[in-house]
């Protein structure tokens, strides 16, 4: 890769978080006599009602998709299939069916709460020092990021098929009708999607031919309005729908993907026929934890997003957020403290548990995590905080890996009460950019630590065969006191996913917000490093008086992506993010 093109690259990453930024608005909503602004520059979106059955997704396209599969009596898993395979069309940045998937289902009459693990695995060929040069240096991310070398065996159509053959109701192959239409007759390009392609976000997208000519047509690049025709994935589709996953797994497809990754232009990958023909999802409990009179579930491992949401709520419980006012000073100064350690003992314990020892009982253990607690100092920040001993932790070194925030979450409910929420991702932006037959493949092996040790210790999230790396996503769902569901939520954002949904949860469950007004909040994040106030928001007021309690503070653009359901006795409730393209629909 060139340093032009590096460089390029580098220049894009400090746009990261501010290619949703539109026009100026102000989105307010009265709670409590005070109304708590909302983020600036932004479209408004208002809640939406609906009394028997909702889906909030990443593009309209694919909200009118799940949308008319419960409105044809379809479950919640079926419209979230015909959700993804219309992502994997009109939002290929974020999601696809060459990436992976974690997924909670709720099923309401038995009141099981369960979830499916679609996570991409390591090829059984990989290696420790996949990415490391011919000195034993780990290689720069840029270069790690682009061609077969990122890709790891895709999981999500696994996963998707899995839940289907136990909670679907309509037939496999009515799921991909939207979507085949839409392959097959055009979409209409968003302006999110034709501004990244613009900014070349992905060094990849120029770089290798079957991507360069499908968003690049004769050397110019797509633009928003453009109508965008992709046959080759209405012909993925239609294999697909007929003959169900065996294509993609076993099938001419799978010869197509390994072939695309053996032989890519740039750092070909070690994917084989056998990585994917073993390929296998995981059907595993929900983590979950108490949070005042709720209980708050989420993914287990390699998802850290679940664990480190808990850790952060049971540390806050006894400091009585609702006392305080939506983004309050000293409710974000908490926040943000809660934050620093659980990212603390997230970046040194949580990895593929099937691998390493994860001492996910001792994180989420009560008195473990009340002493955690004691560490927090309401006048003070508290500086880069120390991973705790859990009881059961092993040594391990702190992950350097690096997460970037182009992912896609979605929130449903059906008619019979049952519900999804599922984050999936291609990793970075555009993938690993090889394209296939319409369809972008992950870079999900650059989730894994680039380096296998710190200071001769070894990460927990070290690459390893056939292991799945760590990850931030954090589909969420909050049930009530008598175990009937609250809340369905997640979001997209890297590692700052996290706390995206952290303080959602907070804004509905401490301070009553409905859900369109909390995710409308302005964000702020703090991974263990500077703490981050979103730019154009009413929080970047709170800079002095935070550096006055010692915090580094960083102002700049936030990206998140929050879809949210709440069930009520009126009904159902849903928000999607402003800062993103989201559109929530109902009946």
């Amino acid at each position: 890769m060139s340093k032009k093109i590096q460089s390029s690259f580098l220049s894009i990453l400090c746009l990261i978080c501010s290619f949703d930024a539109l026009s100026s608005s102000t989105i307010k909503a009265k709670q409590e006599d005070r109304e708590p602004e909302a983020a600036t520059g932004l479209i408004q979106k208002k809640s939406v009602f609906a009394q028997k059955y909702m889906v909030v997704a990443a593009n309209p396209y694919a909200s009118q998709a799940g949308f008319n599969i419960l409105e044809k009596g379809g479950s919640a898993i079926d419209a979230a299939i015909a959700v993804q395979l219309v992502l994997t069309l009109v939002e290929p940045q974020s999601s696809g069916i060459g990436g992976g998937a974690f997924m909670l289902h709720w099923d309401n009459k038995k009141n099981v709460l369960t979830t499916f693990d679609g996570r991409e695995t390591a090829p059984e060929n990989a290696h420790s020092d996949l990415f490391l040069d011919e000195n034993g240096r780990k290689i720069s991310w840029i270069k790690a990021v682009v061609g077969g070398r990122s890709v790891g065996a895709p999981g999500v159509l696994a996963a998707l098929k899995k839940a289907h053959q136990q909670y679907g109701k309509l037939r496999w192959s009515v799921l991909f009708d939207d979507a085949i239409k839409l392959a097959e007759n055009g979409f209409i390009v968003s302006p999110r999607l034709a501004r990244l392609v613009s900014l070349e976000f992905n060094p990849g997208l120029k770089l290798l031919p079957e991507i360069n000519d499908y968003f690049y047509p004769n050397g110019i690049a797509i633009k928003a309005g453009d109508t965008l025709i992709n046959k080759k994935l209405a012909s993925v589709y239609r294999s697909l729908a007929k003959d169900g996953i065996k294509p993609f797994y076993h099938g001419w497809l799978a010869k197509k993907i390994v072939d695309a990754v053996q032989h890519s232009k740039i750092a070909p990958g070690l994917l084989s026929l056998d990585d994917l023909a073993n390929y296998q999802p995981k059907q595993l409990d929900a983590v979950c934890g108490p949070y005042h009179q709720y209980k708050v579930c989420g993914m287990a491992p390699p998802s850290s997003g679940g664990i480190a949401i808990i850790q952060m709520l049971a540390m806050l419980e006894e400091f009585e957020l609702s006392q305080y006012q939506p983004n309050d000073i000293e409710a974000v100064h908490l926040f943000t403290q809660s934050s620093r350690l659980a990212f603390a003992d997230r970046n040194k314990y949580i990895a593929d548990d099937d691998f390493v020892n994860v001492p996910v009982s001792g994180l989420l253990n009560k008195n473990y995590l009340a002493k955690r607690a004691k560490l927090i100092n309401q006048q003070k920040d508290l500086g880069k905080a120390i991973a705790g001993q859990p009881e059961g932790a092993l040594a391990q070194a702190n992950d350097i890996a690096f997460e970037l925030p182009s992912t896609s979450h979605m929130s449903i409910i059906d008619s019979d009460g049952n519900a999804i929420s599922m984050t999936s991702s291609v990793e970075m932006g555009f993938g690993s950019t090889v394209m296939v037959e319409g369809f972008i493949l992950n870079n999900q092996l650059t989730d894994f630590s680039l380096a296998p040790k710190v200071n001769g210790k070894l990460i927990a999230n070290r690459l390893e065969p056939l292991k799945r790396p760590r990850s931030s996503m954090a589909p969420m769902m909050v049930f009530n006191e008598d175990n009937s569901l609250k809340l369905v939520v997640g979001s997209p954002g890297g590692s700052r996913i996290i706390n995206y949904v952290a303080q959602t949860i907070i804004g509905i469950l401490d301070w009553n917000l409905d859900p369109q007004t909390a995710i409308n909040l302005p964000k702020v994040t703090n991974r263990n490093h500077v703490t981050t106030l979103e730019n154009g928001t009413s929080i970047v007021n709170l800079k002095s008086a935070l550096e006055r309690k010692g915090h580094q503070v960083s102002i700049r653009d936030l990206n998140s992506g929050i879809h949210a359901i709440e069930v009520t006795t009126k009904g159902l409730i849903g928000g999607a993010d402003p800062r993103r393209e989201g559109k929530v629909l109902g009946n």
